[in-house]
């Protein structure tokens, strides 16, 4: 790949002064680029963000994937992370890896290890330009398969198995935090030290499956103290996309920008082609356009009347005069908006308690979202929140359509 050229702002320049402040009015091309190739899955985790279960008939051909890449590489993404769904299910997925590689875009793709075979993983070792993020929610079977079923805990350590023995150098291993979890630190550490691997903490939103898990699984106030003094004594060698830095609040920043980079530098691009401002924030509210009906990904990136209203300034509302505002900057705007807070908002797990004091509003309405290919049926309409807990267990659905077939079949 050649050498990386700094992407230019979007907007009129920005002053000289902090990094954090040029990237909050936007780039001319995002530096972390989510890319679902397909809602199709063979598990069913309890909290996927995109709902996944199903293909969708409409997703993107090989033919406009490779037009998106061919995007990405004028506009200078040096890499996307894929995801999914499940994206090495997909039949063209080795055939987009290589073509998006040969086209100066790497790729670093998560997986729940079912198609990491040692053939595979052979593969893998011998390429400069992919990265490889395995998903794992638990130390140990009991913790991970309660949310992302049963078997897949022995699914990603074969996976990681495999790659260590084929010479990977530094795959991903990658963990959403959990109240389930949260005393599982070292373990996940050891895990990745074990198979030469990078421990990766992604924090638990409350959107897609996750709404409906979301009470029962995020950490308690007590267990983000305990993440966060984790996070300072290991932060440097363990990666978190900058997940955390609601928890700066408690003092000393985190690694990271420390920001919300919706719409700025973050984007996500679902398997029909549609962009939103973030991998986390799936809804109509945060739809900025699609690759096909609206001229381009670049067209949708740069004039989005969205990421405009995105990368103006903010006065920071409510948060403005909290002292720790610049530390955590109003916490997370998906995680926000899906449990019914305001935008200019507290954050739900604000460490400072001024999220629960929202939580308790009894006149919130909680958002959902339209896209859901996890069950049969119609999609969930916005607004029809599930009343009272889902159970922790991979949930069996007969297909009901040709495209609805086990992916792996």
């Amino acid at each position: 790949m050649g050498s990386p050229v700094v992407a230019q702002p979007v907007s009129r320049e920005v002053a000289p002064g902090r990094l954090i402040d040029k990237f909050e009015t936007g780039l001319a091309a995002p530096i972390c680029l989510t890319w679902e190739l397909t809602y199709a899955c063979n598990l069913s985790c309890v909290h996927c963000l995109s709902s996944s279960g199903r293909r969708d008939p409409r997703e993107l051909s090989t033919e406009q994937c490779k037009a998106l890449i061919d995007e990405f590489e004028r506009m200078q993404v040096f890499y996307v992370n894929i995801g999914g769904g499940e994206p090495t299910v997909r039949p063209d997925f080795w055939e987009l890896v290589d073509y998006a590689t040969a086209h100066h875009v790497g790729v670093k793709f998560s997986t729940n290890g079912v198609r990491i075979t040692p053939e595979v993983a052979t593969r893998l070792a011998a390429s400069d330009y992919v990265d490889v993020q395995i998903s794992l929610d638990g130390a140990d079977a009991a913790v991970n398969d309660a949310v992302r079923g049963p078997g897949s805990y022995d699914m990603a350590i074969r996976a990681l198995e495999n790659l260590a023995a084929a010479g990977f150098k530094d795959a991903k291993l990658s963990v959403v935090a959990t109240r389930h979890n949260i005393g599982q630190l070292d373990e996940f550490r050891a895990i990745a030290d074990k198979y030469g691997a990078t421990l990766r903490l992604t924090r638990l939103r409350p959107s897609g499956r996750g709404a409906d898990v979301w009470d029962e699984l995020h950490p308690t106030q007590e267990q983000q103290r305990v993440l966060y003094d984790w996070l300072l004594r290991n932060g440097e060698g363990v990666l978190t996309g900058d997940s955390f830095f609601h928890l700066s609040a408690f003092g000393q920043s985190l690694p990271g920008l420390n920001m919300c980079g919706a719409g700025r530098v973050v984007c996500l691009v679902d398997p029909l082609g549609d962009v939103y401002a973030c991998p986390f924030a799936i809804h109509e509210k945060f739809h900025a356009g699609n690759v096909v009906a609206d001229g381009g990904f670049q067209n949708v990136w740069a004039t989005s009347e969205l990421f405009t209203e995105l990368r103006a300034p903010s006065g920071g509302g409510a948060c403005s005069g909290c002292a720790h505002y610049d530390a955590c900057r109003g916490g997370c705007m998906a995680a926000k908006f899906f449990t019914g807070l305001p935008a200019d908002g507290p954050d739900p797990e604000c460490v400072q308690g001024y999220g629960e004091a929202a939580l308790a509003d009894a006149g919130r309405t909680i958002p959902r979202s339209s896209v859901d290919h996890s069950r049969r049926g119609a999609a969930r309409k916005p607004g029809a929140h599930k009343s009272g807990p889902v159970p922790l267990t991979l949930t069996v659905r007969r297909p009901s359509r040709a495209c609805d077939e086990s992916p792996l079949a």
